[in-house]
């Protein structure tokens, strides 16, 4: 690059800076605190006493931008270029969210990425009080550890990624071994959701730090099913949910597990390994399970995606898995099956048709809550304590 370019290229990125520098903001709006799911030394979003949610997005040449929560939200601009908006009270726990730029939509640079029903997204947190502090980190708890690995399926002939959760004692016990609870995502999330939205490790920390659950391994795997399930156009719609993330099971079984036994200090055995999952991940816990009982003994739905009408034949689904219930309960040590009061994913009516037929099946139910993060964190907080007991 000769002089002048140099020269006429640092002035285009000095000028630059110097716009977005020179920038005049709104002061911040007192009262208010940033969000847990800022950036670092980040600003915004913000919360309030009274669950408001405060966010801004910088776009001077924008005409129109609104912010995507549940809804539209019209963004008001500054003369600096500056779009602005204050929501109503929102409910406690994790909301999704987008801007929206003259039709274009855009996450917050403000915030991390987030798998959410539609995709990446930015995230918001309204806090509960202090019934939140089983998933947030505590003084004094010893803390675990979630580390990303990687290893090779001989199923797909490609290299896949897990989290694996391990507790705090993992590294300072270097002769025990762990049970394990392979914990799955739903629809258009990955393995990387129930660290993160999920507080899982948190939860698992708190719970064993307190003596109410054994400490255990965690594996959060991608269950194949991360974008949104629409059926294409002449597609039969029942063949092509059977088809979603119906390759997940049998990657599990083939490699995941024995991978995990084999780089982990696990206990290698059914009676020492759990498996559950939220919305489709609900739905890939039973069919992963209730066909494999030969290496499951605890099992978990959270507001699972299971397709069973008030006709359904208990004796006949699953491969006639639920045939002979005395042999069942041997088998498994605990079932489990949750939701919030505020959806209807017919956990409750499944859950009573098989306590009808003699199933032993724990039911539980989120009160104020919907098909959400907030959900599954209670799920699992009641779910872990009854494992490997």
């Amino acid at each position: 690059m000769n002089n002048t370019l140099l020269r006429a290229a640092l002035a285009l990125v000095t000028g630059t800076v110097c716009v977005i520098a020179n920038a005049q903001q709104r002061p911040i709006p007192e009262g208010t605190t940033v969000s847990e799911t800022a950036l670092f030394e980040r600003e915004y979003p913000r919360v309030d006493a009274q669950r408001r949610g405060y966010f801004r997005v910088q776009a001077p040449q924008a005409k129109e931008v609104y912010l995507d929560l549940q809804g539209k939200h019209p963004m008001e601009k500054d003369s600096d270029g500056w779009w602005y908006c204050t929501t109503k009270p929102l409910v406690v726990g994790p909301h999704f969210y987008h801007f929206v730029i003259d039709g274009v939509t855009v996450t917050d640079i403000n915030t991390d990425t987030y798998c959410g029903s539609y995709g990446r997204s930015s995230m918001i947190e309204i806090p509960e009080g202090p019934e939140g502090d089983y998933y947030r980190p505590q003084e004094g708890v010893a803390r675990g550890q979630i580390r990303s690995v990687v290893y090779w399926s001989d199923y797909e002939q490609k290299y896949r990624r897990c989290m694996v959760y391990t507790p705090a004692e993992y590294e300072k016990k270097p002769r025990k071994r762990y049970p394990v609870l392979y914990l799955q995502h739903g629809m258009c999330e990955d393995e990387t959701g129930w660290g993160k939205q999920g507080k899982a490790n948190h939860i698992l920390d708190n719970l064993i730090a307190q003596g109410k659950c054994e400490p255990m391994i965690v594996v959060m795997d991608s269950g194949n099913c991360g974008i949104h399930f629409r059926p294409k156009r002449g597609e039969d719609p029942n063949a092509a949910r059977a088809a979603f993330g119906a390759s997940f099971p049998k990657i599990l079984v083939q490699d995941i597990i024995p991978f995990i036994d084999k780089e982990f200090r696990t206990k290698a055995d059914r009676e020492y390994r759990a498996m559950a999952g939220l919305s489709w991940g609900g739905h890939q816990t039973f069919e992963t399970t209730l066909r494999n009982l030969d290496k499951f003994s605890y099992i978990g739905s959270f507001s699972g995606a299971i397709f069973l009408g008030p006709g359904a034949e208990v004796s006949e689904i699953y491969d006639g898995v639920f045939a002979d219930p005395q042999e069942f309960n041997k088998k498994v040590h605990y079932l489990f099956m949750g939701m919030g009061t505020e959806e209807n994913m017919g956990s409750k009516r499944i859950s009573q048709m098989l306590n009808d037929h003699g199933i032993k099946c724990t039911y539980y139910e989120s009160q104020g809550t919907a098909h959400e993060w907030l959900t599954w964190r209670r799920c699992l907080a009641e779910f872990v304590p009854h494992l490997f007991k």
